[in-house]
């Protein structure tokens, strides 16, 4: 697998792309005016990460961080340097998996590293590079980009998840117990819960974009990064509807088990009811008496059943009646 997937000069002046380079020539690049290099990585090795520090002239922290997966999403600045992570998320089959995107930005620079089940950058940077004007914005316009990304990517997880949500009320109401689909919801709680994770924090990260006071991320692209935010936003508000709908949904679940539970149970109590009648009877005159009443009449046994059959018709239309049956 490529480590370096592209690495490329860009124009200031006009937004256009100049020409690819590798790694050992971004120093030199770096000196040439009004120019920024962008560099797209895909979990790079320590050589690698070595490499790309002193032609970059990074901090150990921001090399130490950006080579370890599972960060938590977070915006630092070190010395000139914007260090940012962000969470990925895309749906493999009827899965969600998760990933991480690293960049770190610099007045001349923007690299991104992408760490786990993260999609490829590269029409991002088709998209970028047919917008020429906006590319004359710099590295700032890039971390834009990519963070809008990684956000539009959430909504089709989230949609995924509401389909979810659909299949399983399918089962909740079919009456039965299921193990499977306590299991189902569950899980579909725990990816929620994850999501959530994801996105929260781009909100604080988009917050902290617009009012940074530095020149790495120029006041025009506020109106953009406030667009992330109030996209940011729109997934946190239908996480937080799917994940209500999910506690009402195994509530539902669960009430439904406990009904179907109790008809269980006064059908079981209502026949035992029933059969407690003959049970009664035939054991009152199975107590071997010498006298008993009707013990030595030719018509007991029938008027006996008779008895029996009527009390237990007579008890049957009642609970019948009353719904127990």
């Amino acid at each position: 697998m490529t480590m370096v997937v592209n690495c490329v000069v860009y124009s200031r002046r006009s937004g256009l792309k100049l020409r690819d380079i590798p790694i050992d020539q971004i120093s030199e690049s770096l000196e040439e005016q009004d120019t920024f290099v962008w560099l797209g990585m895909h979990e790079p090795d320590v050589a690698v990460m070595k490499q790309v520090q002193a032609e970059f002239g990074l901090h150990d922290l921001v090399v130490e961080d950006a080579y370890r997966a599972h960060q938590r999403p977070k915006l630092e600045l070190h010395d000139d340097v914007l260090f940012v992570v962000m969470h990925t998320a895309r749906m493999v089959g009827e899965e969600s998996r998760q990933g991480e995107t690293h960049v770190i930005l610099g007045p001349r620079f923007v690299m991104s590293i992408r760490h786990g089940a993260s999609q490829s950058y590269a029409s991002v940077r088709e998209r970028c590079e047919l917008h020429p004007r906006m590319m004359m914005h710099g590295p700032g316009y890039v971390l834009h980009s990519i963070m809008d990304f990684v956000i539009d990517n959430y909504f089709p997880v989230v949609e995924a998840y509401r389909s979810h949500l659909r299949l399983l009320e399918g089962d909740i109401f079919e009456g039965s117990f299921r193990r499977h689909t306590i299991r189902r919801l569950y899980d579909l709680k725990r990816d929620l819960v994850q999501l959530r994770l994801s996105a929260s924090p781009m909100q604080d990260i988009c917050n902290e974009l617009m009012h940074i006071d530095n020149d790495l991320v120029s006041d025009d692209m506020n109106p953009y990064f406030r667009d992330i935010y109030d996209h940011v936003i729109r997934i946190n508000d239908a996480v937080v509807a799917i994940n209500e709908m999910l506690s009402a949904a195994l509530e539902v679940h669960l009430a439904l088990i406990t009904v179907g539970q109790n008809e269980v149970v006064k059908r079981l109590a209502s026949w035992a009811a029933i059969l407690a009648v003959p049970t009664m009877i035939a054991s009152f005159y199975g107590m071997n008496f010498d006298v008993m009443p009707e013990l030595r009449w030719s018509y007991g046994y029938p008027a006996s059943l008779g008895v029996m059959m009527l009390l237990c018709v007579l008890l049957f239309r009642r609970l019948r009646k009353a719904g127990w049956l």
